[in-house]
């Protein structure tokens, strides 16, 4: 029984130090270009075999793993979103991370413009 609390006890620890850090982020490329998925993307696979939607907070990255939490901050406004990675892209030359149309009009001023100079951060 004894042992039974002490493992519970320690279970416990455990899931309080890792749920404490939950929000935290660290920066991985200070200087980043986004850009946004066209709506023809809409319903297709993605690379993790998830359906494509560009109502939902996704993004594509070349190296970061499928289901990574990404903060995107727009240099020029502030304005940042959370995004789960589960495609890869983009695959035009100078472009950093490929955002669905959603998140990327959530942090752009200007709604006109098909991409924006980013900070990215990924979840610890």
């Amino acid at each position: 029984m004894v042992k039974k609390a002490v493992a519970l006890l320690l279970f416990a620890i455990i899931a309080l130090g890792c749920s404490s850090s939950k929000g935290a982020f660290t920066s991985y490329d200070k200087k980043a270009i986004a850009c946004y998925y066209a709506d023809k993307f809409n319903g297709k696979k993605t690379a993790n075999g998830d359906t494509f939607s560009n109502s939902k907070y996704t993004a594509a990255h070349k190296k970061l793993a499928f289901g990574t939490k990404v903060k995107v901050t727009n240099l020029a406004n502030g304005k940042s979103v959370i995004v789960t990675v589960n495609d890869r892209g983009p695959f035009s030359a100078g472009k950093d991370i490929d955002l669905t149309k959603k998140a990327f009009m959530e942090i752009t001023d200007n709604k006109n413009h098909g991409e924006i100079k980013v900070s990215i951060e990924v979840a610890k």
